[in-house]
């Protein structure tokens, strides 16, 4: 629709564009940050806490055709055109252009959608007109690469490639076909020769990104209901932009330390003399061990915040006995309360007015796990608040964290209806959001229940922001070769997307491994911010033991492995709280000039000094490996490497392609390690290549918030060729003796 530029008014520091038959908001914020809505204001599930969101007082002044108006705040001008069109430019340059043509469809023949629909049953939804959608439509360069989108999966470089944010569980084998999967992360960055950007489509309905898919010239995003609402990030570089991105809509938290450990799970175990025998055989074995998950069968028939005093008639104990190991518990949880007269969860639900309805006003009814149930609404405080509550029941228990899963929401008869009704909207609008509200409950359940520990969620769907609450795993992977590499690209996006603490289910967890595959499984996933081993009912098991000697000795020196790089993991780990950077990162992060990397995601970076090349196909014994510029060493061999160029690295069954770059400092502990408790300052050392480098050495309690009130201890360490030097930046924190 043509429209003409009309007025302009500042209206508290936003400057409100006034079109024929439309009004847009046009906003700068801190950090150069520019906004773009259709309503006055920043209303954000992503963001949230928007009193803390500074706003830039802009310089509005008249321009010159076709530019209307100019709006500069900080170092960003836009540049106003008729038809609601923008120019933006950042430092002077134009950074992203709205694309002012009309969009090219590809040619169809006109019976196509039209067979497609009586062969398969349906119509193809994505990229069609629709009266109530909104659309972003920005001009894309023909070198520009995307990131971004969170678990989406695909190629780590999304170009080319079209999708569709829609909360989903599908159980089948995830392929590069897919367009949604369980997060709704509505962020990517458009890597450019000269620039980048982020831009975030703050819209929770069911949205479509098209990156150049429909046509190379341009970009869509295509929300299916709402308003326009998008930010545009600019940066120097990735780094940059992920660093804003963070600020805006919150950072990683700095966990637990055992967290980052080794966690072990399947479903399920079965009883809780199951869960004591397998911490056993974790001791006997030798294999350090952090973690066991309980799955859905440690419930009565499926009641959350319940046990079943048959299979754990003493969970309080058995937490206890598996402490003295070092070993804690994390049990799972899903939205769906069973319709139970007589269950506390339904009955209480009841008299709170705590569940979603349907379009008569009725509790909405689907069918999970506990057969009928219904579903709390997180969009009401007051339910939130009722959930946190019950999160008690579970550390009561000695419960150390809690793993949210089912929570798109699914149900087993697929997405709940569009008009089934929440107090902050019909579900098509609180779908991508309502994982995110309920982690958003259980953290602050656990933040107020569990003795000043920092709380631990684990959770399967997510929206932006997301992050501050929980971590994510990529969901049903299955054992098959394709996933591994799979799980590379889902980690390095879901990183680049803010969702630091992210990993894949190790060894897959649907489908049969192997002996080849659980290990190159284990050895791609070996500093992977999340850790853990599952599977399925009716597979094969894959605890470390269960292929024999050989298997189990490879997966213990990989996990041994993990633990004597876990200090410099945790101080990544703490980096990322203070400013957004990924522990885990695609090459492209660190190097977005060196356009080789842009497409590669079978390797990745751990923090600036650490590139890890996994062998992600059978039969590999070894693999070209890209190095960036810069001189590398190999790990295992101390063999010098000058970059910006691929080598062939030898990678036998029990060896990972590991090289480490000139001028690093790593926090490595030294020692045999059954848990991460383990590990202390007396066994840290400082693991040096020659180069110059710098890194700043974290210590604290490892376990409560008290870091973020000053008792932690920050050593700065230089170095110059061979000679390291230390200085204390802050010393705030006390060991115990």
């Amino acid at each position: 629709m043509n429209q003409a530029f009309k007025t302009y008014e500042t209206v508290n520091d936003s400057v409100r564009l006034q079109y024929e038959e439309s009004v847009l908001y046009v906003t700068v914020l801190e950090g150069d940050i520019v906004h773009v809505s259709q309503k006055a204001g920043i209303h954000s599930y992503a963001i949230e806490d928007a009193d803390r969101v500074k706003i830039l007082q802009p310089e509005v002044s008249q321009g010159s055709a076709p530019c209307r108006v100019r709006i500069a705040a900080g170092n960003m001008e836009v540049q106003v055109k008729d038809n609601e069109k923008l120019d933006i430019f950042y430092r002077g340059k134009l950074l992203v252009s709205d694309y002012e043509e009309e969009r090219k469809k590809p040619e169809k023949n006109p019976y196509e959608d039209l067979t497609l629909a009586q062969l398969e049953g349906h119509a193809v939804e994505e990229g069609t007109d629709r009266k109530d959608a909104v659309m972003i439509l920005k001009k894309l360069g023909k070198e520009d690469a995307i990131y971004g989108l969170g678990d989406k999966p695909g190629c780590l470089n999304k170009r080319g490639y079209s999708y569709i944010n829609w909360n989903t569980d599908d159980p089948d084998p995830h392929v590069d076909s897919f367009k949604s999967l369980y997060k709704s992360i509505p962020f990517f960055m458009v890597l450019g020769d000269n620039f980048c950007y982020g831009l975030l489509a703050d819209n929770t309905y069911k949205t479509t990104f098209d990156f150049g898919c429909e046509n190379e010239a341009y970009y869509f995003v295509e929300h299916q209901k709402g308003c326009l609402d998008y930010y545009v990030i600019p940066g120097e570089d990735p780094k940059a932009v992920v660093h804003s991105y963070t600020m805006l809509t919150g950072t990683t938290p700095l966990q637990q330390r055992w967290i980052y450990g080794n966690h072990q799970s399947r479903w399920s175990y079965f009883t809780q003399e199951e869960v004591e025998a397998l911490a056993e055989e974790f001791e006997k074995r030798d294999i350090p061990c952090d973690v066991i998950h309980m799955d859905i069968d440690y419930m009565q028939g499926y009641r959350v915040f319940t046990f079943d005093d048959q299979k754990y008639p003493n969970v309080q104990k058995l937490s206890q006995k598996l402490a003295a190991k070092g070993i804690k518990l994390i049990t799972i949880i899903d939205p769906g309360v069973k319709k139970d007269p007589g269950y506390f969860m339904y009955d209480e639900g009841l008299e709170l007015d705590a569940f979603a309805k349907d379009e008569q006003g009725e509790v909405y009814v689907n069918t999970v796990w506990p057969g009928d149930a219904v579903f709390p609404d997180f969009t009401q405080e007051k339910v939130r608040d009722w959930w946190a509550d019950k999160t008690k029941v579970l550390t009561d228990h000695g419960i150390r964290g809690i793993w949210n899963d089912m929570n798109e929401p699914a149900s087993f008869h697929g997405p709940l209806p569009d008009s089934v009704k929440f107090a902050e909207g019909n579900h098509d609008e609180i779908h991508n959001i309502y994982g995110h509200l309920m982690a958003k409950a259980t953290y602050e359940g656990l933040l107020a229940q569990d003795g000043g520990r920092r709380p631990f969620v684990l959770t399967r769907a997510a929206y932006a922001g997301s992050q501050k609450y929980c971590g994510g795993w990529t969901g049903d992977n299955h054992s098959i070769w394709p996933h591994i590499m799979l799980s590379l690209e889902q980690i390095c996006n879901l990183s680049l997307s803010g969702m630091a603490m992210c990993g894949s289910d190790i060894g897959g967890f649907g489908s049969d491994t192997t002996p080849e595959l659980l290990i190159r499984f284990y050895e791609a996933a070996v500093f992977a911010p999340f850790f853990r081993n599952h599977s399925a009912m009716g597979t094969h098991r894959q605890e470390p033991w269960q292929f024999g000697a050989q298997t189990e000795e490879i997966i213990r020196k990989v996990i041994k492995l993990r633990y004597r790089f876990l200090p410099y993991l945790y101080d990544l780990a703490r980096e990322c709280e203070m400013t957004g950077a990924p522990i885990v990162r695609p090459l492209v992060y660190g190097y977005p000039q060196d356009k080789t990397v842009r497409n590669i995601a079978d390797e990745y970076m751990l923090g600036d000094f650490v590139l890890v090349a996994p062998v992600t196909e059978p039969g590999k014994t070894a693999r070209a490996v890209y190095l960036p510029q810069g001189d590398w060493y190999a790990y295992d061999t101390n063999e010098k490497y000058t970059g910006g160029r691929y080598i062939l690295a030898d990678a036998p069954l029990d060896q990972i392609p590991i090289f480490i770059k000139a001028g690093a400092i790593i926090p490595v502990a030294e020692g045999n390690f059954h848990s991460t408790e383990d590990i202390t300052e007396d066994n840290i050392q400082m693991l040096t290549y020659p180069g110059e480098g710098r890194f700043v050495h974290y210590e604290d309690d490892n376990e409560t918030l008290a870091y973020r009130e000053g008792v932690y201890n920050a050593t700065e360490y230089i170095l110059h060729g061979t000679t390291l030097t230390k200085k204390i930046l802050h010393e705030g924190y006390k060991r115990s003796i």
